[in-house]
């Protein structure tokens, strides 16, 4: 960091801002100060009894909890809702009626306690707190979860996306396919750990359109063999779903690799909730090593939506921007991450 820069930082030194994440599943609230020290991370995480996530149900559980969670991380954190300096919370893309409860605690909170608010942007939030974490600077990144997937890198003052889904994210059709062969959820781990005990390789549709990726045929294709008369027979579900990984992680890895090969990036960031697959994480390391990148993976624990890396990227929008106007800060649920300057990483 140059002088300059940390002039500009060391004044908010004991400035500690409070992260609210509400995109999909989770609560999450994250307390941290402006260096990026983090001191609470608490999630509370709803968990459908069968299906997927039902928007409604999720509302609910969001505005039952928020106040026990918001509570539990400043107790965690040891410091108390006068001693916030800045409310973050995410503000986009994400499930429209699950945003709102975030949106209107963090108003709450800033309106009651007259306290800046920062909408924030829950893609980018990924890309920061990884460059936070991983201490990187300017990484491609491969964002995988529930509900996105995306290719990324910083240029032209804003994260371009340089390759994506065209209908199902990876960790929404893996955790689909879990689903449908009566795996409880998450079943992405589950998926991973049967992957492992396949004997062979079964082609299923592997569909790359220019930069971006279908999953839709893929997991149609893998329901396909489970209902089959062969299965049980020629193939066990261990082969499914060692196919259906492999396949759909040969994609990303694809895609990536060309991504990587048009930037020129020297650093490789893996995030998201499906990141913490050892599978992914080994094909996105070796074409980092092919290309002399380095290649990092967000841990675990700020890897998935969490408050925290609304948090950081709250701060370092402040600092660089100042707070939204309460007039600011609806919700935008389908906002994409590439019409978002990116000030701060300017300094």
């Amino acid at each position: 960091m140059d002088g300059h820069a940390e002039d500009f930082y060391m004044k908010f030194n004991n400035k500690i801002c409070l992260g609210i994440e509400s995109t999909a599943h989770t609560f999450g609230v994250g307390i941290l100060d402006f260096k990026g020290n983090v001191y609470s991370r608490i999630n509370d995480m709803f968990v459908p009894d069968k299906g997927g996530l039902h928007p409604v149900q999720v509302r609910e559980q969001h505005l039952a909890n928020f106040m026990k969670i918001v509570r539990k991380a400043l107790s965690e954190a040891g410091c108390s809702m006068k001693e916030i300096d800045l409310i973050a919370f995410s503000q986009s893309p994400g499930l429209a009626p699950v945003l709102k409860i975030g949106a209107l605690v963090s108003r709450m909170l800033s309106q009651l306690l007259n306290i800046p608010i920062v909408g924030v942007n829950h893609c980018v939030a990924h890309i920061e707190i990884g460059r936070l974490m991983c201490n990187v600077e300017d990484p491609l990144t491969l964002y995988v979860s529930g509900g996105n997937t995306i290719v990324s890198a910083f240029e032209s003052n804003r994260y371009q996306i340089f390759g994506e889904t065209l209908d199902l994210p990876i960790g929404n059709m893996i955790d689909s396919f879990a689903r449908f062969v009566n795996l409880a959820h998450p079943g992405g781990p589950k998926i991973e750990n049967i992957a492992l005990e396949a004997k062979q390789y079964i082609q299923l549709p592997y569909v790359v359109k220019g930069m971006d990726l279908s999953f839709s045929g893929l997991f149609t294709a893998a329901k396909r063999m489970i209902e089959s008369k062969d299965f049980g027979i020629k193939y066990t579900l261990s082969d499914v779903a060692y196919s259906l990984q492999e396949t759909a992680f040969s994609m990303l890895t694809e895609v990536t690799e060309r991504a990587l090969a048009h930037t020129g990036k020297t650093e490789v960031l893996l995030t998201g909730g499906v990141a913490a697959n050892r599978r992914l994480q080994d094909m996105i390391r070796y074409i980092s090593k092919e290309h002399a990148a380095r290649f990092e993976v967000v841990p675990l624990k700020f890897a998935g939506d969490n408050g925290v890396m609304i948090g950081w990227t709250g701060i370092l929008r402040y600092l660089t921007m100042g707070s939204h106007d309460i007039s600011e800060t609806s919700i935008q649920p389908k906002e994409r991450m590439d019409k978002i300057s990116i000030p701060w990483r300017d300094h």
